[in-house]
């Protein structure tokens, strides 16, 4: 770790204790993974402390770890790790010139996490987005509904064990002069593996 990324870890520890569960620097950047009881109020030191000075939050996203890190894609998925749902907040100090990723594990059942709108406004439609696609509760957003999918959308189109046909499809009835939401008529694709002849042609 540089010797700055290396100052900033010691200092969150410092500050936050027991808050900051790991530091790890990726490609420049510093991951600061938090526990998610704390995360509001590390958060706001982090925007309003000069130290960090945090004004602006990039981006928001949710990630699904389901078998992450496991070998045997046969794994059923409750076997997977306890942590299966994150949260990542992207964040730029411009005074520091110096970017901070802060990370936060979920439960598995129930992925709630506090939103951080009243701290940075612009979370607004990123926790919207991550709602949407993975399902994930943000306690206290002022507006917490779906943004890219319809309201009759099924599941959470993000999450790993989601089917790549998804669940329903929807067509215009004429007779009804509305969009109508029917279950899935394709037949699910089977992937068979390619043959290799021995003459150099795949068949």
């Amino acid at each position: 770790m540089s010797f700055s990324l290396q100052n900033v870890s010691d200092r969150l520890k410092e500050d936050f204790g027991d808050s900051i569960v790991n530091c790890v620097e990726h490609h420049g950047e510093l991951t600061v993974e938090v526990a998610a009881g704390d995360l509001l109020k590390i958060c706001q030191v982090l925007r309003d402390h000069e130290y960090y000075a945090c004004e602006q939050l990039i981006d928001v996203c949710g990630v699904d770890y389901l078998l992450y890190g496991l070998d045997d894609s046969s794994v059923a998925p409750e076997q997977s790790s306890p942590n299966r749902f994150a949260v990542i907040y992207h964040l730029l100090s411009i005074k520091h010139n110096r970017r901070l990723r802060l990370r936060v594990f979920l439960d598995t059942d129930l992925p709630v996490v506090d939103s951080v709108v009243d701290i940075w406004s612009v979370a607004n439609w990123f926790e919207r987005e991550a709602f949407d696609l993975f399902g994930i509760i943000f306690e206290g957003h002022p507006d917490l509904r779906r943004i890219l999918t319809d309201y009759g959308f099924v599941g959470y189109p993000f999450r790993k064990d989601f089917p790549i046909s998804g669940h329903v499809e929807t067509r215009y009835d004429p007779e009804k002069k509305r969009v109508v939401y029917e279950p899935v008529s394709i037949e699910p694709r089977i992937l068979t593996p390619r043959i290799i002849r021995e003459d150099g042609f795949g068949g």
